[in-house]
């Protein structure tokens, strides 16, 4: 009977994770394990797109233990995704690569969202209907990618160096991180700021694909690639946090 509530499912074909098969009403929901060393007690909450749950599990829990107490709160789960999901507010206007644009959302359920130029004036044309924050969100990362992945390229053939990954994310701590494997990690909210600044963030975490520190060879190092270093960082203290209430 366990067996068909407890179950592995493969990640990319080489990750594994841990997924309870939770029946809740008439349909069955996939609610992911994550152990946590810190945790104190069971914590059960749904994905952000509200189709499924994640159960955080402390460091002496198992498994088992954890399938009773998800199976418990069915009756929450069913509750809160029957709940209606409240449409995601958009700004009227949006900085784009540091410029203002505005925002119009077009009703349409289909389509792509596009940047459209009238009369001196640019904005960012919106289809998806309810699902239209979720589109506009996919577009910015899409080409904040774009950006950075031409960014990297640009400074890390100038060093000499290759990251063995590149991840858009949003991190809400650091605009941008390097690991000791090379892979690089970058907010996509950095394509709302100015391109100087976009750039300065990339410089600094390729920079450290050849200076895992900042001592002063680094900070050589980034401001060669980067000459508006100083002033990216200071617009970073200034405006940065403001990027995390845009959208």
């Amino acid at each position: 009977m366990a067996n068909r509530f407890l179950s592995a499912v493969g990640l990319g074909g080489a990750a594994r994770r841990t997924v309870i098969a939770v029946p809740v009403g008439d349909r069955v929901v996939d609610v992911v394990v994550r152990r946590n060393a810190r945790a104190k007690h069971f914590i059960l909450r749904l994905t952000r797109a509200g189709d499924g749950a994640i159960v955080t599990v402390p460091a002496r829990g198992s498994l088992s233990t954890a399938r009773d107490f998800v199976t418990r709160h069915a009756g929450w789960l069913q509750s809160r995704m029957a709940a209606p999901v409240a449409a995601a507010a958009i700004a009227e206007t949006l900085p784009l690569r540091g410029r203002t644009v505005a925002v119009r959302l077009t009703g349409a359920t289909r389509g792509l969202v596009r940047l459209v130029e009238t009369e001196g004036e640019a904005a960012l044309l919106v289809a998806g209907g309810d699902h239209a924050h979720r589109r506009l969100t996919d577009h910015l990362r899409k080409e904040a990618r774009a950006d950075i992945e031409a960014a990297v390229a640009r400074h890390a053939a100038a060093l000499g160096v290759r990251p063995t990954a590149i991840h858009i994310k949003d991190t809400r701590t650091r605009w941008g991180s390097a690991s000791v494997r090379g892979a690089l990690n970058f907010s996509w909210r950095l394509v709302m700021a100015p391109p100087f600044v976009l750039d300065y963030v990339v410089a600094h975490e390729v920079a450290h694909l050849r200076e895992m520190n900042h001592s002063p060879r680094f900070w050589t190092i980034c401001r060669a690639l980067a000459p508006r270093t100083d002033e990216a960082r200071a617009w970073l203290t200034a405006h940065g946090a403001g990027l995390h209430r845009l959208v």
